[in-house]
């Protein structure tokens, strides 16, 4: 008993597949450089109140800073990767778009988190 497996036809092919990780790339190149450059500079934001005298949200949230922008490469860089990599197939588009979204999600993530820093 021989199991016949279905070829792969031409309308599979999803025409669209590369929007997804060109608008990741896009805004990566867009926001990249601000995440580093703010998440680089939020450690100042304590320069005032010393070492022991600031609040603990604004040590907890420079904390988280430095922590996603040393950990974001390790997400960002393979789900960019992944996003492009994939098959170009409908079966993969869902993939393709989540990938995409959680390349951009650390750059993001670091913004926000510097423009809500606590005052000290």
């Amino acid at each position: 008993m021989t199991t016949a497996t279905a070829p792969v036809h031409a309308t599979d092919q999803d025409r669209h597949a590369w929007v997804a990780p060109l608008i990741a790339t896009i805004l990566l190149v867009l926001l990249g450089p601000p995440a580093l450059l703010f998440g680089g500079l939020s450690a100042m934001a304590g320069d005032s109140c010393g070492p022991d005298g600031c609040p603990s949200a604004l040590t907890t949230s420079v904390t988280a800073i430095y922590a996603t922008l040393g950990f974001g490469i390790l997400v960002t860089l393979p789900a960019l990767v992944a996003s492009w990599a994939l098959p170009w197939h409908r079966r993969w588009s869902a993939l393709r778009a989540w990938l995409a979204a959680l390349a951009v999600l650390p750059p993001l993530t670091v913004l926000v988190l510097v423009f809500t820093l606590p005052m000290p």
